[in-house]
């Protein structure tokens, strides 16, 4: 029985490996389609795109590379929020991010919880916490360690 779990097993993640799978979208449901375009236009600095459903409770921005983030407005009661859940994003100008969002009053917090200041991962990164208007969790770690 286990030699079956195990050849099913890798037959799967031969199967995933071959079809190389690459990230395409993420699509998150708002509250208010107007505010959460603006905080991911102007806050997170995201180029909107041509939204080709071309519906209108719909936008698209794109998070480079062929990667994209949709939103789309609907009920948004249901959803629940935790920071473990989370959008991780990298930014080659984190110290201009925090700047955006201090000017906005936008919290943010390292992960540890401590407000409106970075914290430094092992390998150099810094990387900040905060949460859009409906809730959804980001995370925004710099490009690269700074160099000493």
């Amino acid at each position: 029985m286990f030699s079956l779990l195990l050849l099913s097993s890798s037959m799967l993640l031969v199967s995933l490996a071959a079809s190389k799978l690459t990230f395409d979208h993420y699509s998150i449901t708002v509250s208010d389609l107007q505010t959460s375009a603006s905080f991911y236009k102007n806050i997170m600095s995201l180029p909107e795109i041509e939204n080709k459903t071309e519906k209108e409770y719909i936008r698209w921005f794109s998070m480079g590379q062929n990667m994209e983030l949709h939103l789309i407005e609907g009920d948004t009661d249901e959803i629940s929020m935790i920071q473990r859940i989370h959008l991780a994003l990298k930014s080659n100008d984190l110290d201009g991010l925090m700047e955006r969002l201090d000017d906005n009053d936008i919290y943010y917090a390292s992960a540890y919880g401590k407000p409106n200041t970075f914290n430094v991962r092992p390998d150099g990164i810094r990387q900040i916490y905060f949460q859009d208007p409906d809730g959804y969790w980001l995370e925004v770690n710099d490009v690269k360690a700074p160099e000493k």
